[in-house]
């Protein structure tokens, strides 16, 4: 009995350390290239902040849960921000040590009307008593439809859609060149915000835009920004251009129309998950590897304007407070983004780990309350989402 004993002990030791040996070869959680935490990164210098400034006559509906420290300054019947506002937006966002706001304005050629609506708020901003305390740039905002530009049909001899590029039509293409010297004169502007000494000037949807001029690379847009430079150089600008792309895209899809003709890219709004519930529970993973991705690439293609000690395009990270689906659509079933310290903190190391060396930074937003993307200071969380933004990015 004694030996049968020893030969079951002898079996089950084999076996547990069979199992243990299986188990540990098997796929574990410890496998999986997101089960990671991001790090907290210590500023070493300085970064530069750019905050959206939005003006939206819907921003202040029934769904929004929080009251600006300046009050709910926007309605249907107000027509932009009242001057008192704006004066003490600059001071909250001065407070953050945020470097320029950025307004976005429409085509002058083709939008006359939306053209004067902008430009009347940026010189409501302009004439602020306090204005030397901030300073701002434009994000000129491109409309494929007021060019003429599509991506599709117009097909080439292996199958591929061409579309109709800017220059199929002579009034439209001198249209944009008119659009990018409006933008352009106000660059002179001492408030204007520089990057490396070079005015830095915001184009969105640049994933749309469509050139044909380069016979030998189709769809390039290196001539066309060729002459936009040149354009803006005669207004004494030496531009440095930043284009927008789709939020949860690859920029290899566009490179062939960025190589040459931004200074840096950067991706819209991440935070609008898409209904994809997984880029909410691992956000900071997601973006960080999303994000990791777009540097490496950027960093590898050359620009199309270089700034001092920069060789090829760059990368700008642009992060978000939090996002809230239902209050523009109360029905609509995506997950929101809720507001949160520890989030948000997050989401800035995500940023730092991934800016180029030109440590660049936007904030969208300083107060588009109609998303819950705002840092603007509120009655309900004060300060917080300000605080975190001078801290995370600022040495002092």
């Amino acid at each position: 009995m004694k030996k049968i004993s020893r030969i079951n002990i002898c079996l089950s030791a084999c076996f547990l350390l069979l199992f243990t040996a299986c188990k540990k070869q098997g796929p574990s959680i410890d496998d999986y290239f997101l089960n990671y935490k991001i790090p907290e990164v210590p500023v070493k210098a300085d970064y530069t902040v750019g905050a959206f400034y939005y003006v939206n006559t819907a921003a202040f509906n029934a769904n929004v849960k929080y009251t600006p420290l300046a009050g709910k300054y926007i309605s249907s019947t107000t027509t932009g921000i009242p001057a008192a506002t704006i004066q003490m937006h600059i001071e909250e966002a001065a407070a953050a040590k945020i470097d320029y706001f950025i307004f976005t304005i429409r085509s002058k050629t083709f939008e006359a009307a939306n053209f004067k609506t902008d430009t009347t708020m940026l010189h409501s901003f302009l004439t602020a008593p306090n204005v030397s305390k901030m300073h701002f740039a434009i994000q000129f905002q491109f409309t494929a439809t007021n060019y003429g530009v599509t991506l599709t049909g117009n097909n080439d001899a292996n199958g591929n859609p061409r579309g109709t590029p800017i220059e199929a039509n002579a009034a439209k293409l001198a249209g944009f060149y008119a659009d990018m010297e409006a933008v352009g004169n106000f660059m002179s502007n001492p408030n204007y915000q520089k990057i490396n000494g070079k005015p830095v000037l915001l184009i969105n949807k640049a994933q749309d835009m469509n050139s044909n001029m380069d016979a030998a690379n189709p769809g390039s847009m290196q001539p066309l920004f060729a002459e936009v430079r040149k354009r803006l150089s005669a207004l004494g600008a030496d531009a440095y251009i930043i284009g927008e792309q789709d939020n949860w895209t690859a920029p290899n899809n566009f490179f062939y129309k960025y190589q040459n003709s931004f200074d840096a890219l950067y991706e819209a709004n991440m935070v609008d998950n898409k209904g994809i519930l997984d880029r909410n529970y691992l956000f900071g993973q997601m973006v960080d590897q999303n994000w990791a991705y777009w540097k490496q690439q950027l960093e590898s293609w050359p620009a199309g304007g270089l700034t001092p000690g920069q060789k090829k395009m760059e990368f700008v990270p642009c992060i978000q407070a939090a996002y809230n689906y239902q209050i523009q659509a109360p029905t609509n079933t995506n997950l929101s983004i809720t507001r949160s310290a520890d989030w948000y903190k997050t989401y800035t190391n995500v940023a730092k780990r991934n800016a180029s060396g030109s440590r660049l930074i936007l904030v969208d937003s300083f107060n588009n309350f109609q998303f819950d993307t705002q840092i603007e200071p509120t009655q309900e969380y004060g300060t917080t989402f300000m605080d975190i933004t001078r801290q995370a990015f600022k040495l002092n």
